[in-house]
C-alpha cells in the first residue's frame, strides 16, 4: 500500500471525509485500473452519503477483479447502495451474484432479507431472517428453539388442526 493511499484511509477513519475522498480520487487517476483502488473510491463516496457517485466505482472494481474480502464488501456495499436508492431489482442481482460467491457470508443474507422485503416478498424474507437468528444466534432461548424456529420459517402463513395436520 502506497503512503498517499494509507494517507486517505488514515483521513476516512478519521472521519475527514471530503480530504480522504479528494485524495483517493487523485490516486485513482494516474491508476484508474486498480480494483482495490476503485473499491475504496466507491466506499469513500458512500460514507459520504454520496451513493449514486459510488456505484460506477464498485462495478468497475468488481469487473476489474476486486477479490476477497474486498470483494465480499463491494458485494455488500454495491448492493445496499443499489437497496438505498430504491433499485431493488439491481440490487437482488447483486446480493444473488454475491451470495453465490461467498456463500457463508450472513451479512449478504441479511441485506438480501431487506431486498425481498423492499420487493414485498415477506415470506422469502422473513425465511431468511429466521434462519439467520436461529443459526447464528448466542441468545439460549433461541437455541432451545432453533429447530422450531427453522421449521417455521418457511410456514409463517400455515395453520394446523389439533392433530398436526396442515390445513391449505
Amino acid at each position: 500500500m502506497t503512503e498517499q493511499l494509507s494517507k486517505a484511509l488514515s483521513l476516512r477513519k478519521a472521519e475527514k471525509l471530503e480530504e480522504s475522498n479528494q485524495l483517493l480520487l487523485e490516486l485513482l487517476e494516474s491508476t484508474p485500473s486498480d480494483p482495490y483502488l476503485n473499491y475504496q473510491v466507491a466506499w469513500s463516496f458512500d460514507v459520504m452519503g454520496k451513493e449514486t457517485e459510488a456505484i460506477p466505482f464498485y462495478e468497475q472494481a468488481i469487473h476489474l477483479g476486486l477479490i476477497g474480502a474486498d470483494l465480499e464488501g463491494a458485494y455488500l456495499g454495491l448492493g445496499s447502495t443499489y437497496r438505498s436508492i430504491g433499485s431493488y431489482h439491481e440490487a437482488e442481482k447483486i446480493f444473488l451474484k454475491g451470495m453465490e460467491e461467498f456463500p457463508t457470508n450472513n451479512a449478504l443474507k441479511g441485506f438480501y432479507a431487506m431486498v425481498l422485503y423492499n420487493l414485498k416478498r415477506y415470506s422469502e424474507a422473513m425465511n431468511i431472517v429466521l434462519n439467520l437468528l436461529a443459526t447464528t444466534s448466542n441468545d439460549e432461548k433461541i437455541k432451545e428453539y432453533q429447530k422450531a424456529i427453522q421449521f417455521y420459517s418457511d410456514k409463517l402463513d400455515e395453520t394446523w388442526l389439533e392433530d398436526g395436520t396442515m390445513l391449505d
